[in-house]
């Protein structure tokens, strides 16, 4: 990652969820966020802001900690809440909190408990969510817009498709021509075109615990499937966006380019494989 970074000269970094394993931070003052994630990212390329969102391992722990402002005391790098937006001028990312979404976690949770502190209830919590998303999206002015979220919308591995998303998020995006969903949640490197929409979802999940060797295909377009490690780059300029997948190594396993042409209001959406 430290390399393609240098090469890339990149601005900033995402991390789509589940930043400490296997059950968030137990406190601000938790060593696993040292071990996890200052003592891991040392490249002088990654010396950047991180946008974090939380993943359900995340809410496993204490998640009011992982969201506290202490975290930026000990590394200014790391940028972590539960929903906001992030503008860079010709693109907008959205980062949507999605675990509350998912009603096993709720009813089902097992023998894990969820840190549900300034969530609960959660119907109430996804109206807000929803309703605030849609007007920061119709506000936005931005040439592209991107949602970044935890869960799979799509996916072919082991978690495969988000219901509760598929079915209360994905009308919001659509209804405002969001271009990409970018999400973690099912570790492995993923490609999905809707077959309905412009909309493409991007799993980039590969950051551990990869390897599962189970593939599922689902009703949409799968264009690209890697059942392990590695992370993924974006570079977007005023009309075209380019994602690359890498492996472990920084070798490129695919790539794959979106063209907007005209308006930004009328866009047409020209797909290079």
């Amino acid at each position: 990652m430290g390399r393609v970074g240098e090469k890339l000269g990149i601005d900033f970094v995402i991390s789509t969820g589940d930043d400490f394993y296997k059950n968030g931070l137990k406190g601000v003052h938790d060593q696993a966020f040292e071990e996890s994630f200052t003592d891991i990212y040392t490249a002088k390329s990654l010396q950047k802001p991180w946008y974090l969102v939380l993943g359900n391992h995340d809410y496993r722990g204490n998640s009011l900690a992982q969201l506290s402002p202490v975290l930026r005391k000990i590394d200014d790098r790391f940028i972590c809440m539960r929903s906001f937006i992030v503008n860079a001028e010709l693109v907008d990312f959205f980062f949507v909190d999605t675990t509350p979404f998912q009603l096993e976690y709720w009813t089902h949770p097992g023998k894990h408990h969820y840190d549900w502190r300034g969530v609960a209830p959660r119907g109430k919590y996804i109206a807000n969510l929803l309703k605030d998303l849609d007007v920061a999206m119709k506000k936005s002015t931005a040439r592209w817009k991107i949602v970044v979220g935890h869960h799979t919308m799509r996916s072919v591995s082991e978690h495969g498709d988000t219901e509760e998303l598929l079915n209360l998020l994905l009308p919001v995006l659509k209804d405002n021509g969001v271009d990409f969903y970018i999400n973690g949640h099912d570790h492995c490197l993923e490609h999905i075109s809707s077959r309905d929409s412009p909309l493409q979802y991007f799993t980039s999940g590969g950051g551990s615990k990869a390897w599962r060797g189970i593939f599922r295909p689902n009703k949409d377009k799968l264009r690209f499937f890697y059942d392990g490690q590695g992370f993924m780059s974006l570079q977007l300029n005023q009309d075209r966006a380019h994602f690359i997948f890498y492996d472990v190594f920084g070798n490129i396993l695919y790539q794959w380019s979106s063209s907007k042409t005209g308006h930004p209001r009328t866009s047409t959406y020209l797909d290079e494989e």
